[in-house]
């Protein structure tokens, strides 16, 4: 749920008014984190660094209906997990009750829905969707619980359903009348309903009016139908199935264990189908599944989150192993391993796909990257660079500029002032940068610490839910934990802003363990931290997040705001990468990608295959368990409706745009739905969404209509310099990745701008997968391809320094290597020079002339060559090829043919021990850089490889083909990699 005149750059370092006279803040800081520590404990709270939570309620608690405010265990057994009680899940509701307090709403777990009464437990399998709403601006579906049995012991009157334990997606629900039991284990993606009964017969009774036919009756197996969803039974062996009409009983031969699966049949299903798919089910029908997990790995150098999804079983009896998985298509669209079966169920989320006799499956998807900002590309003088520098300075009294003075609100100002930050320092407005990061301390420090007295703007840990509320709460944060990953979002977001410019505040022994806290809160990323839930607001595997902390409606739980759930996510990247956490940043990642891959198909179905026929929208406001709403809980306006979905626009929502074609047709909707030619309410954050399908059209609305009144998180500011700088960039590029998760590819006419930023305080360099390298400086954002461009200050407090704009198109970036310790460098990374050395630092950009080939074919026999050489190596060779990139460009020439050829001299006698020539490279008869790389493969190769001792290195250039010269650049324009240590 949710609301949802430049100054020139100082010469110096950033010396914000908290920074001067270093000696005595460091010791006023000293001071004030004792007298803190002792205010704290006055205070009953609990210090954090310099910062502290209270632990003494200043405001509502959670409640439900029975006393959850001093027992949130009051629904569960002793035989649950120890440790917080999970919350904001697709099972909550029967552990949170807020309406039916004895056994909670219906459970969605797809594709089966279940609810629990005193009888057993409820099943439905809804395959007919109800969808509603027709005309402008509304519009809903739901695949609705319509129970077709209850499975449960015979004679059982159970006055309330209890939680006996719970895994990453499975859930135990426990029934009991002191002398009967039912115990259940379902599950996300479970076909299989696996149950433990006591007291009495194991009872299948069919719903009230039900359509029933028994299609199998043999021993321990019964396969039936209710209202055309076919199920099969399965008692243990030995034992049978009674039939009584719609009722069916099994004494489980003495044993206490039987389950119960749905089949994916239609109504066209051949009867030999659907008996051949009740014995591949029958093989794990008593392999229940006792516990799930996931896991995930973040690979940077290939840019892709591998995800295993394991499921634990105990064979009760027989010899297999594994379960029945059904997949969701962010799941199956990116499977890796295992073949589904032909059929599929019906569901919420689309098609399932099923797996049998899986103990695991795992998943790869591509991770696209983020940025803190979008680059400042666009020409930095002129009426536009005077607007941008108008509207900054019109930010500087209240960066903030927040409506409210709750957690959601504040989260709101916090982002739209780190946005500004950055904007600022990119365009080297320093006097606007620092009032925005001094308004983001201000408010970090202060809501990160409880003084005595102090009721307001601070966080209380609640050691019972397991939980931190921020006071003043907002939109059921406190009394419903909702929205938690919404509002901490921003103020994550913000911290990781502030990181990079003052990395003492960010550390742990300051305010850095507080900003961890508020993550843990929201979704906690180490499971053997017990204070607070394991990923509280993310469904493993749904793939997103739910907002609601009880989920007790009809429908399930729901979510409006995806795009403040991947702010959340964003906002974990952008902190882990600024304080050098790993683990924060690939929880990140991990939930980032999985999430945008959901948003793709649930909120938005790009690929026309999860909505149902008659549902005739592009995307909806909220998904709730059992479907979808073109509703959002404050607005009907269509621009809100779709745009809850958009905001905030930042680096890290780039994911928006990575189907332009989408963008357009979405934006095309919302006009169609509100009946305007442009949106009456929201517009900027609407262009900011249009200029990732148009940004041209997108400028040109903006230019028309500049006298908007900004979105409540958005400044003037930001949109210009979104738009203008997308106009510029054009779209996003999801074809080529990078080994950095701060990175991103737009592409435009054809041409591409690579983009890599470093919050970090060392330098890199950024491996694009299409062979462009970047190198970035630390506290930098850098560009190369179409548009070259770096901006940004150094982490700590560099002020930036203005770079101007090449005139070249493209520009190669080495890595950084050591100096040159020997000779001309004993380094496997070399550089050419004017000169014709090569050498182990890269020297500024220049460039040299390579000779025509005066129309003669030279290809393979160097004619006229440019020649670098490297003396006095000693490197020893590890397995590998050479590689290098050549920065190239035959300008205006037609059928020039750059070639290169890598020679080895080990010993430096003079005698070249191994010759790699390589294919030439044909460029292109247009002005700009392009890049001949070592891919050419190579058409000749002479020697071995030998380690260097005092060895010689020679790189010759020269046109193999053409009749006029080629320019090849020099320095950090190009690079040469040996296979060498």
């Amino acid at each position: 749920m949710s609301r949802d005149s430049v100054q020139p750059p100082r010469a110096v370092p950033w010396s914000p008014p908290w920074r001067r006279a270093a000696v005595f803040v460091a010791l006023a800081a000293l001071l004030g984190a004792v007298l803190t520590v002792l205010d704290s404990a006055k205070a009953g709270a609990d210090p954090v660094g310099a910062g502290s939570y209270t632990t003494t309620a200043p405001g509502p608690l959670p409640s439900g209906c029975a006393d959850l405010s001093t027992d949130p265990r009051h629904w569960v057994t002793a035989n649950a997990p120890s440790g917080a009680v999970p919350t904001n899940d697709w099972w909550s509701s029967i552990l949170w009750k807020r309406t039916n307090c004895a056994y909670g709403e219906p459970l969605f777990a797809q594709p089966l829905g279940f609810r629990a009464g005193s009888e057993g437990l409820g099943v439905s399998y809804s395959t007919r969707p109800t969808v509603s709403g027709s005309g402008k601006g509304v519009g809903e579906y739901h695949f609705e619980y319509k129970e077709d049995f209850v499975a449960g012991v015979s004679g059982l009157a159970a006055p309330e359903v209890k939680v006996d334990g719970w895994s990453d997606w499975t859930v135990s629900p426990y029934l009991s009348d002191g002398a009967h039991t039912l115990r259940a284990t379902i599950g996300s993606g479970l076909p299989f309903a696996y149950f433990r009964a006591t007291g009495g017969d194991a009872r299948i009774k069919a719903a009230s009016g039900a359509t029933v036919d028994v299609w199998s009756h043999s021993g321990s197996t019964l396969g039936y139908s209710v209202d055309g969803h076919d199920y099969v039974a399965f008692a243990p062996a030995g034992a049978t199935w009674s039939v009584s009409g719609s009722t069916f009983t099994s004494s489980l031969a003495g044993k206490d264990y039987f389950s119960v699966a749905v089949l994916p049949t239609t109504p066209s299903t051949s009867a030999a189908d659907r008996t051949a798919l009740a014995d591949a089910y029958a093989e794990y029908a008593h392999d229940p599944v006792t516990g799930t997990a996931v896991s995930y790995r973040y690979d940077e150098a290939k840019s892709t989150v591998t995800t295993t999804y394991r499921f634990t079983t105990d064979a009760l009896e027989g010899s297999a192993t594994g379960t029945v998985a059904a997949l969701l298509p962010h799941q199956w669209r990116h499977l890796s391993d295992g073949s589904p079966l032909p059929q599929t169920y019906v569901s919420s989320r689309g098609p399932l796909k099923v797996l049998t006799g899986v103990t695991s499956f795992t998943t790869t998807m591509d991770f696209h990257g983020v940025l803190p900002e979008i680059p400042a590309v666009a020409d930095s003088s002129g009426a536009d660079a005077a607007t941008l520098r108008d509207y900054l300075n019109a930010e500087k009294a209240d960066p903030t500029r927040q409506v409210s003075d709750d957690t959601y609100w504040t989260g709101k100002g916090l982002g739209r002032a780190a946005r500004l930050a950055e904007i600022a320092d990119q365009t080297g407005d320093t006097e606007v940068r620092d009032a925005a990061l001094s308004a983001i301390k201000s408010k970090l420090t202060d809501w990160f610490t409880a003084s005595p007295g102090k009721t307001g703007r601070l966080f209380y840990y609640d050691g019972e839910w397991g939980t931190l509320i921020g006071y003043p709460a907002s939109y059921g944060s406190d009394q419903e934990l909702n929205d938690h990953h919404f509002h901490y979002g921003y103020y994550i977001a913000a911290a990781a802003t502030l990181a990079r410019f003052d990395p003492t505040w960010a550390d742990a022994d300051h305010y850095g363990g507080m900003v961890d806290l508020l993550i843990r809160d929201a979704d906690n990323y180490d499971r053997t931290d017990e204070r607070f839930p394991f990923l509280r607001d993310f469904d493993i595997y749904a793939g997103h997040d739910w907002a609601s902390g009880h989920g007790s409606f009809a429908a399930g739980n729901n979510q409006e705001s995806s795009s403040e759930g991947m702010n959340f996510d964003n906002a974990l990247i952008q902190w882990g990468i600024a304080t050098g956490n790993k683990a924060v940043r690939d929880a990140g990642i991990y939930m980032y990608t999985t999430q945008a891959a959901a948003i793709e198909d649930y909120w938005f179905d790009v690929h026309d295959q999860v909505y149902p026929e008659g549902f005739q929208h592009k995307g909806v406001g909220m998904v709730w368990s059992n479907g979808g709403a073109y509703s959002t809980w404050f607005s009907s306006a269509p621009e809100q409706i779709q745009g809850i979905n958009l905001l905030p626009v930042t680096g890290g929502h780039l994911y928006l745009g990575d189907n332009p074609a989408h963008v357009r047709a979405n934006y095309q909707e919302m006009l169609d739905q509100a009946g305007r030619t442009q949106p009456g309410i929201w517009p900027d954050i609407w262009y900011e969404y249009r200029a990732l399908g148009d940004g041209d059209a997108a400028l040109a609305d903006f230019r028309a209509h500049s006298s908007l009144t900004s979105e409540e998180g958005e400044s003037k500011a930001h949109t210009f310099h979104w738009i203008r700088n997308l106009a510029a960039l054009g779209t996003v590029d999801t074809g080529v990745g990078a080994d950095s998760p701060l990175s991103a590819v737009f592409v435009k006419s054809g041409e591409r701008t690579y983009v890599a930023a470093n919050t970090t305080a060392t330098d890199s360099t950024v491996h694009f997968s299409d062979g462009t390298a970047v190198r970035v400086p630390a506290g930098k954002t850098v560009t190369a391809g179409a548009y070259t461009w770096s901006g940004g200050s150094a982490p700590g407090g560099t002020s930036p320094t203005p770079t101007p704009t090449p005139t070249e198109t493209a520009s190669p970036s080495p890595s950084p290597t050591p100096s040159p310790t020997g000779g001309t460098g004993s380094s496997p990374t070399l550089y050419p020079d004017e000169d014709g050395t090569l050498t182990g630092t890269a020297g500024p950009a220049g460039s040299v002339t390579v000779a025509s080939a005066d129309g003669v074919n030279h290809d393979g026999t160097p004619y006229k060559p440019t020649t670098f050489t490297a003396t006095g190596l000693d490197l020893g060779y590890v397995d590998g090829q050479t590689r290098f990139d050549l920065a190239v460009d035959a300008q205006n020439a037609v059928a020039n043919g750059p070639q290169a050829q890598v020679s080895y001299d080990c010993t430096g006698d003079g005698t070249w021990d191994r010759v790699e020539t390589y294919r030439y490279f044909a460029t292109d008869p247009v002005t700009g850089w392009e890049h001949y790389t070592d891919r050419a493969g190579t058409s000749s190769t002479t020697g071995t490889a030998c380690d260097l001792r005092n060895g010689t290195v020679r790189v010759k250039v020269w046109n193999a083909i053409g009749s006029a010269p080629t320019v090849l650049g020099t320095g950090e324009r190009s690079v040469l990699r040996l296979p060498y240590s």
